[in-house]
């Protein structure tokens, strides 16, 4: 079975399910989503992420919003199997030993993608190199770099000592994984008994691999300084970096990956925009992200799906049927999925949510650009649209980077505007924000907030996850809402279409526009125009739920990048 497989997805992190404690965020929900739906279109692929058995973080959040962070514990046994083979990489001139587990994504048809999580915890290596794989994005540079000499070096001698020999195709999900290339290379040149690094061997290597950019943020590009990089890596692989002229004092993965690539693509079409401005003479193209249908809908509108459109498991297209159920066993359904979120939210907080009310969800990585905390500029305009208007509630998660002070003090904002408004507005912030909880949220919500700072919102795909489920978005254009929105139809927009370098944000106009959305339009469809609503509703799935998902975004990655 090895030897049919084609194409190898390399990831940093990898979200396959809540208790697999090996994703942060969207990254790695997205990963998990891509390996579900080549399995489910039977594409040949074998996927490498690490296992991290720390996790991220386990997010501990007091009274005032403090955040802090405890490693993860989970029992890596109960979901995953080990695999014997082994391989090992250079590390500051130490063998370093990796072992493979593995567990199989089983598609709708029964095909299976098999996913390895890579582990260096074994006896044969030092202590210190022991813990390389426990943390996601955890420790200083030399550990990152570590990590990615694990993931990219190491995961091809692992696919290699499993006997993956036939792949043609090396997909780095982000560049975490770009020093892949440098290994690619290394085998071309043993296999050819050659020393020198010519232009056709690095287009032999670049017809193999496709790079997948996910962030317009400088901060989200792996760079490490030279000193590092010659601490960390092997004497040859450095001399291939500099010949490649990858370094300049630092080593930017991004750009190693750009270099070595011949296909590389943004995750929305703005994004792609953006990045061609940003890696500019690099070729970019852009396949818009999507989430996977059987994944994300709710049980209750999967009953429903059922019945009216009983081939939306395998044919995610069919959801623009969706136009034909009715609105009130659109509704229903939803009340069901609203009915259980409030359920979990009342439980852990003792918030006192009523299913009623008006309920809006904003869950993301706690970061700056984000904004999580605009919807809190103007606490008098907020009472008065509740008290005149009609009442509503929100609902918030979303970790900081343990070393992102400015993510925890966002949180800690929020935290006191929920103090400020709880005579009138009711609002939660729930901690250790996961898969499960995702569902729920996207699922159980009347209104998805997205609030970024243009143009540095990627793609974004919770608002994804909740079109699927029939919940409209109220979001800046940027990212995947560009070609998402339409006004009053699939959601609604806060501000317009920025250039591509744009004035500063101006954070009073933004939150003066979202608070109009939702005083002169949103609220008073929902309370007093129902059916109308419910229209909405149904677009997100027709529209926006038969377009933005994996199905369609394999693909295009099928045809555009690994056999074009």
């Amino acid at each position: 079975m090895n030897d049919q497989r084609k194409i190898a997805y390399f990831s940093m992190e990898m979200g396959l399910a809540a208790e697999i404690r090996t994703y942060s965020g969207g990254l790695g929900v997205l990963a998990g989503d891509t390996v579900r739906a080549a399995a489910d279109l039977k594409v040949p692929m074998v996927a490498v992420a690490l296992l991290h058995r720390k996790g991220y973080c386990h997010q501990i959040l007091d009274s005032e919003g403090n955040q802090t962070e405890e490693p993860v514990e989970w029992v890596i046994e109960d979901y995953l199997e080990e695999i014997p083979a082994r391989a090992s990489v250079k590390i500051e001139g130490r063998d370093v030993h990796i072992r493979a587990w593995a567990r199989d994504v089983v598609g709708y048809g029964g095909y299976r993608v098999p996913v390895l999580f890579l582990d260096t915890d074994l006896p044969e290596n030092d202590e210190v190199d022991r813990g390389l794989t426990h943390h996601l994005y955890g420790g200083d540079g030399r550990y990152r770099l570590c990590q990615e000499t694990i993931l990219g070096i190491g995961g091809v001698r692992v696919l290699r000592a499993l006997g993956y020999d036939a792949i043609e195709r090396f997909h780095m999900n982000e560049g975490h994984a770009s020093l892949l290339t440098c290994e690619l290379l290394d085998e071309r040149l043993r296999t050819d008994e050659e020393d020198k690094l010519t232009d056709e061997v690095v287009d032999a290597v670049r017809r193999q691999c496709v790079f997948t950019t996910h962030t317009p943020v400088p901060a989200g590009h792996d760079q490490f300084p030279l000193e590092v990089v010659k601490q960390v890596l092997e004497g040859r692989t450095v001399e291939m970096l500099e010949r490649l002229s990858c370094m300049d004092g630092v080593l930017n993965m991004t750009y190693l990956a750009l270099h070595l690539s011949h296909y590389v693509n943004g995750v929305a079409k703005r994004h792609g925009e953006i990045s061609r401005q940003l890696f500019a003479p690099y070729a970019i193209d852009s396949i818009t992200n999507g989430v996977h249908a059987r994944t994300w809908v709710a049980p209750p509108l999967q009953e429903v799906f059922d019945q009216h459109i009983p081939t939306w498991r395998e044919d995610s297209y069919s959801l623009r049927n969706a136009l034909c159920i009715p609105n009130h066993e659109v509704w229903e359904a939803h009340t069901r999925a609203k009915e259980e979120l409030i359920r979990y939210v009342n439980r852990l907080t003792n918030a006192g949510m009523e299913l009623e009310v008006f309920t809006i969800g904003y869950a993301r990585r706690a970061a700056t650009y984000k904004r999580g905390d605009m919807f809190f500029h103007d606490h008098d305009r907020l009472r008065r649209i509740h008290d005149d208007v009609g009442p509503f509630q929100l609902v918030f998660a979303g970790k900081a980077h343990p070393q992102d002070g400015g993510g925890k003090e966002l949180i800690r904002r929020i935290f006191e505007a929920r103090a400020s408004l709880k005579d009138k507005i009711k609002v939660v912030y729930l901690a250790n924000y996961d898969i499960e909880t995702g569902k729920l949220m996207t699922a159980g919500t009347d209104l998805w907030l997205n609030t970024p700072e243009p143009p540095l919102e990627a793609s974004g795909t919770s608002g994804m996850k909740a079109a699927l489920n029939g919940v409209p978005s109220l979001s800046v254009l940027d990212g995947w809402w560009v070609e998402g929105w339409i006004e009053g139809t699939t959601g609604w927009s806060i501000g317009r279409i920025t250039e591509s370098v744009p004035e500063p944000a101006d954070r009073e106009k933004d939150a003066s526009m979202l608070y109009d959305k939702l005083e002169y339009v949103i609220l008073p469809l929902y309370y007093k125009d129902r059916d109308r609503f419910v229209d909405v509703m149904r677009n997100c799935i027709a529209l926006n739920g038969s377009f933005f998902n994996t199905q369609r975004m394999m693909a295009q990655y099928v045809l555009k990048a690994y056999f074009p």
